[in-house]
């Protein structure tokens, strides 16, 4: 390994990307520990970077009493290790250890805390005095539940109305999945040690991770990267690496990708128009949007820049077929689903069709769920990309239902079954490929709970794809304009509920923070 990659921001951005399984980190630590490293000065350097964040968090001015719940393992021994620290700081810190048998090396950190003369008693309710707790009951690889009278100190705990800062991950929650095996405690602050536990970024570990934040011990990234591993955060190094930025001198728009939208009916009208917002924010050289003729002026009043194609419709209002004129083929990339309604079957079979890349949104989705037709995408020699929200996914993959639990199991599974890209929904979009790593975006906001939202996802995505789609072998780019598609989008949510609250953040607000949520900094 590069002398400089070691200590470089490099190496950083690459550790942010890197999720692993409990086996995985196992498997990274032991190198670690096989290449010389004793376990105790391993303990030492954690329970001390653990300290020091603490001390950050909590300052001893205004925190001075902590509480430490002390498991029997290794994370137990972590938070020892940081009670002695915090002790040594001037904390007036109170151990707590519900079980009395200890791992050697934890009992040996109990011993020389209690020399110094910091207290240690059997009760969870002697902690209630303290500011702050900190959480080392149980670290990564927990798999039996908890259960009677520690579910019940757990439970205590979580009641107390104190802050909680968990070591690792929070005790109780499944390292891979999220599951909370029994109880859990629901942490205000997690300091995840090393690496990104895959437990992170199942949406139903959120009400129990709080704040959760990286603390690096400098495992060696060659170490790292010899362990193989299949789940991926989307930093903004990531995301912001793939946009078509800067663009050549001399470029001109149809160098810039050709996108054509098909969504909108009567009863959905805005659906288009946010497609299109969302679209236009990517910087997509020419945005073609087909919707049923009635619908044509008050698109063009709406996104000028457009070409509005008015399109024969049904007697509800959906679209009944793309105008005699319009080959599907001739665009760069097409996007349909938006507002379509499921009257909308034809045109929805028309670019199935197509041999463009395309992405499938809302009734797009309902309607090839509705066919049984989702295996046929494995016959479709371009790109696809399919963005169900759970309630959707459920109706694409029924047999796969009960797998939503485990998102990346879910998302992995659809895509091999499928051929299809999947961009999973949810507090953290989950994105699987045929092939290769699920990919997360840690970072979103509740402000994009709201109706329209995944419309200009859709517009956004498909805008960037196209922008590549012309690139020979464009295949790596067009699955790397996803992930910054899905990025990107959260960024403007967070960008505008900063602005104006997450109460506030419409669909229309979202779409006008695009551009400036990248150019924010």
């Amino acid at each position: 390994m590069r002398p400089d990659l070691w200590f470089s921001s490099e190496r950083q951005a690459q550790l942010q990307q890197v999720v692993v399984t409990a086996e995985q980190m196992r498997a990274i630590e032991e190198r670690v520990f096989v290449a010389g490293m004793p376990v105790a000065a391993l303990m030492e350097k954690v329970g001390g970077a653990i300290a020091r964040r603490i001390q950050v968090l909590y300052p001893q001015d205004r925190a001075p009493r902590v509480g430490i719940v002390v498991g029997p393992g290794h994370n137990g021994g972590d938070a020892v290790v940081v009670a002695r620290e915090l002790h040594f700081q001037g904390y007036a810190v109170q151990v707590y250890r519900p079980l009395a048998r200890l791992k050697e090396l934890t009992a040996c950190h109990a011993r020389y805390a209690e020399s110094l003369g910091i207290m240690f008693c059997d009760r969870a309710q002697d902690l209630e005095a303290c500011d702050v707790l900190i959480d080392g009951l149980f670290g990564f690889g927990l798999t039996r539940p908890i259960t009677g009278d520690l579910a019940a100190a757990v439970d205590r705990l979580n009641q107390c109305g104190r802050p909680i800062v968990s070591i690792d991950l929070p005790s109780g929650l499944h390292t891979d999945t999220g599951e909370v095996l029994g109880t859990a405690i629901r942490a205000t602050h997690s300091l995840c040690l090393g690496l990104w536990k895959a437990a992170f970024l199942q949406d139903r570990a959120l009400d129990y991770v709080g704040t959760a934040e990286l603390i690096d011990f400098d495992l060696p990234l060659a170490d790292v990267l010899a362990v193989p591993t299949s789940l991926r955060r989307i930093t903004p190094m990531v995301a912001l690496a793939a946009l078509p930025l800067p663009r050549p001198a001399t470029t001109h728009k149809y160098q810039q990708g050709h996108l054509l939208l098909v969504c909108g009916s009567r009863r959905y009208a805005g659906a288009a128009i946010l497609a299109g917002m969302g679209a236009r924010a990517s910087g997509v050289g020419m945005l073609s949007i087909a919707v049923p003729e009635s619908l044509q002026s008050l698109l063009v009043a709406q996104l000028p820049e457009a070409l509005v194609l008015p399109c024969p419709e049904t007697p509800m209002g959906a679209i009944s077929a793309l105008p005699d004129d319009t080959d599907p083929n001739a665009y760069t990339v097409i996007a349909c689903g938006p507002g379509l309604t499921l009257d909308a079957r034809i045109v929805v079979e028309t670019v199935l069709a197509s041999d463009r890349p395309l992405v499938l949104d809302a009734d797009g989705l309902n309607l090839l769920a509705a066919q049984g037709a989702v295996t046929t995408l494995c016959q479709r020699q371009s790109f696809t990309v399919l963005t169900p929200h759970p309630g959707e996914f459920r109706r694409l993959f029924p047999h796969l239902a009960e797998q939503l639990d485990d998102r990346v199991l879910a998302a992995r599974t659809a895509a091999q079954e499928s051929g299809a890209a999947i961009a999973l929904k949810g507090a953290k979009v989950a994105i699987a490929y045929p092939q290769g790593p699920v990919w997360f975006n840690p970072d979103s906001t509740p402000a994009l709970a709201r109706g329209g939202s995944g419309d200009v996802l859709t517009g956004l995505m498909a805008g960037l794809m196209a922008q590549v789609a012309l690139k020979p072998d464009p295949q790596a780019a067009l699955a790397a304009m996803v992930r910054t598609a899905v990025w990107w989008h959260a960024q403007a949510g967070i960008h505008a509920a900063q602005n104006c609250t997450e109460l506030g953040v419409d669909a229309v607000t979202l779409a006008q923070a695009l551009v400036p949520a990248l150019t924010a900094g």
